[in-house]
């Protein structure tokens, strides 16, 4: 049905010319994140993709070449957003080796499931969807200030992947201490749902408030909401649901589900729109192209988001010693 009605409801497609710029896209051979890196292609970035399994990468590639040309600039790299020291040696050597970086689109994640801890003994939900992205982010920032200081670029664009269900996270989150996220107690819907209120208040009091603003720096960054797209992911409702409800859940979202192509138009709105420059919509939520979103109250609260900025560097660094964290502040 979607394919049908796409060209009369939903968000329309927003994506402008993107040549001799590179996009990094963590999640990028699949569902949104590949439609993404399709797109970017297409428009004539040179995008790597980033995910865990080679199968995926190439296969996401050897597509994408199909479709826009054997010369298409389109490269993969392994990581799991689930092992933060491989984040760190996976971003240091790209930091290192490359001259530019114009796009960052965090689009890995996991949708609600069941309780499970990561290598590094973190909620799986929190780390995959938050904290390995804003370590991504982290060991990339520098790079990313250089990208602005380039006399050929535009302000550099920092995406990630919320959620209009923030508004679901638990009422009583506080992001005080990996004890009250290592929470199995909590729902399996709200492991979710937290990790895109974290999102939100990531951007917005993390690195808008805390990074870009007092290093008057021309990058902006943004978090959108996708809508309820029709990816692998959905079927994840079984695995967090056993049984009746699972499958009731998994056959309701994908029968209102956007078309996964129609899931990435927030993103390419957010990456290449000039108007966001135009209107200063930095740190800025959005639930459709050209659609400021309005946060929950917890997605709206300073204290919450500086709580989570520094449980998040504070994981890190109990993870992987104390000079694991890039200064916000350094150039390459």
């Amino acid at each position: 049905m979607q394919s049908v009605l796409k060209s009369v409801i939903g968000p329309k497609k927003d994506i402008h010319d993107l040549a001799g710029r590179v996009a990094l896209v963590t999640g990028g051979a699949l569902g949104i994140g590949y439609e993404v890196s399709r797109a970017f292609v297409l428009s004539g970035a040179r995008v790597i993709m980033v995910n865990r399994k080679q199968d995926q990468g190439l296969e996401a590639i050897e597509n994408i070449k199909e479709e826009a040309g054997s010369d298409a600039m389109i490269e993969w790299i392994p990581c799991d957003m689930g092992n933060l020291e491989q984040i760190k040696e996976t971003f240091t050597k790209f930091r290192e080796q490359e001259e530019r970086l114009d796009i960052l689109v965090l689009s890995a994640g996991i949708n609600a499931n069941q309780y499970g801890e990561t290598t590094d003994n973190i909620d799986r939900h929190f780390q995959v969807n938050w904290l390995g992205q804003f370590y991504v982010c982290n060991q990339l920032f520098p790079l990313l200030r250089k990208t602005s200081k380039l006399s050929d670029t535009r302000a550099p664009r920092i995406i990630f992947e919320s959620s209009e269900q923030h508004r679901m996270a638990p009422s009583d989150v506080h992001f005080a201490s990996l004890d009250e996220i290592n929470n199995p107690k909590v729902g399996n819907l709200q492991l979710y749902c937290r990790t895109k209120l974290a999102i939100i208040l990531g951007v917005k009091y993390g690195l808008l408030e805390r990074v870009i603003r007092p290093n008057k720096d021309n990058i902006y960054a943004l978090s959108i909401h996708p809508g309820a797209v029709n990816t692998a992911m959905q079927q994840q409702w079984k695995e967090a649901y056993p049984g009746l409800l699972g499958k009731l859940l998994t056959t309701a979202m994908l029968s209102i589900g956007r078309d996964v192509e129609q899931g990435c138009f927030s993103a390419l709105y957010a990456a290449t729109s000039p108007e966001i420059v135009e209107k200063d919509w930095n740190g800025y939520y959005f639930t459709d192209p050209g659609q400021p979103g309005k946060e929950s109250s917890q997605a709206s609260d300073p204290g919450l988001g500086s709580a989570l900025w520094d449980l998040s560097e504070r994981i890190i660094m109990d993870r992987l010693g104390q000079g694991a964290l890039i200064d916000w502040g350094s150039t390459v």
